[in-house]
């Protein structure tokens, strides 16, 4: 690999721990974020698309309103999110205006990156700010969470967000350098590896146990992060963020472990599509439909001949020819009764016929397997 570890992405998603943005009396560290702001500013002029996971909301919060984090109830903690996360959001606008830059704020639960339906819309809101230009800040919803229903850490919320938005890399900014093949800190023959392609069953047992260079749960979380992230094509980036300019170390050979994915953020998808056992209903298509999927365009309603079946937004359906064949199949951007309400009709007039604006394509590409025409009986 090069020494620019962050030159084959695209689009990165970026996860920054508490500990890098505050000091030991939670106070934020305004000339770090700024150092960091100045960096995804210089990534987003080279044509990268950044999004940012940050923790920090619940340690601002329970400053501000004299709560101790470690003696405190959930309602506590959850006031201490509320309070923490505007002055968080403030903070980031604020270091990103310097550059001209527009952020928004996303609140994220489990829920809304593994329930199909709810994984659209999270995915509809990231791709259309990264449309406008505008980087999404996102975190856990810690005033609605409990401990039944949360990520539990920020690794692994910054896996799923990549997923979501089929990012290429990951950067898990930290306060280590990257993965060793043994504690550091008590084993002198401890090696840095700069590259990983697979995560091994003894590398978890390693980095789980009591005493690592990260202490148990810190290297373990990352470790599986980047395993949730390399099934779904994104590499992932494992550095010290204990620096003034963190990503711009890593651009100019800075040390770190790059956990390598083996496919595309696409191929991994349309793998993970293919598989699919639970197929909610069909759609027969024109002979136009048929030569656009062939092209690698998205399914428009107006070449959709027939739906058959009882399916919601985001269940996956089967594309079928004219003559019944096998062609694909696609997760579906509308509900079955929907779907045959605006089939064969241009995209135009979805508003008028169902009252709303959605989306301009019944399954769009990205969300598509073409299996090719040898199962098509044409």
């Amino acid at each position: 690999m090069s020494g620019n570890a962050l030159s084959d992405f695209r689009r990165i998603v970026i996860k920054i721990g508490s500990t890098l943005l505050m000091d030991q009396e939670r106070r934020l560290l305004s000339d770090w974020l700024a150092g960091l702001a100045e960096d995804i500013a210089g990534l987003r002029n080279s044509g990268t698309q950044v999004l940012i996971v940050t923790s920090g909301a619940v340690a601002i919060g329970s400053r501000i309103l004299k709560i101790h984090l470690r003696r405190s109830r959930l309602e506590e903690l959850q006031a201490s999110a509320a309070t923490g996360q505007v002055r968080l959001v403030n903070a980031y606008q604020e270091a990103f205006s310097r550059h001209g830059i527009t952020v928004a704020q996303i609140l994220l639960t489990p829920d809304d990156t593994e329930i199909r339906r709810r994984f659209l819309n999270a995915r509809g809101t990231m791709e259309k700010l990264l449309e406008h230009e505008v980087i999404p800040v996102i975190n856990e919803n810690d005033t609605v969470a409990t401990d039944e229903l949360r990520y539990g850490d920020n690794d692994r919320l910054a896996a799923r967000v990549a997923q979501v938005v089929m990012a290429d890399g990951l950067v898990l900014l930290s306060d280590v350098d990257g993965f060793y093949t043994a504690n550091p800190r008590t084993d002198p023959d401890a090696r840095h590896m700069p590259v990983v392609r697979t995560i091994t069953d003894e590398m978890l047992d390693m980095a789980g146990e009591p005493g690592s260079a990260v202490g148990t749960g810190g290297m373990l979380t990352k470790l599986l992060a980047a395993r949730i992230a390399m099934h779904a094509g994104c590499s992932t980036v494992l550095a010290s963020g204990a620096v003034e300019r963190p990503l711009h170390a890593l651009i100019t050979g800075g040390k770190c472990t790059v956990f390598v994915a083996d496919k595309t953020p696409a191929a991994a998808r349309k793998q993970w599509l293919a598989g699919i056992l639970e197929v909610r209903g069909e759609l027969r298509l024109d002979a136009g439909a048929v030569a656009a999927l062939r092209d690698g365009k998205s399914l428009l309603p107006v070449g959709v001949i027939e739906v058959v079946g009882n399916f919601k937004r985001g269940d996956a359906v089967t594309l079928l020819d004219a003559g019944h064949g096998e062609l694909g199949r696609g997760i579906a951007a509308y509900s079955s009764d929907e779907a045959n309400a605006i089939r064969g009709q241009r995209s135009d007039q979805i508003e008028s016929i169902l009252g709303y604006r959605g989306r301009s394509v019944i399954v769009h590409r990205d969300d598509l397997v073409w299996f090719g025409n040898e199962n098509s009986t044409k």
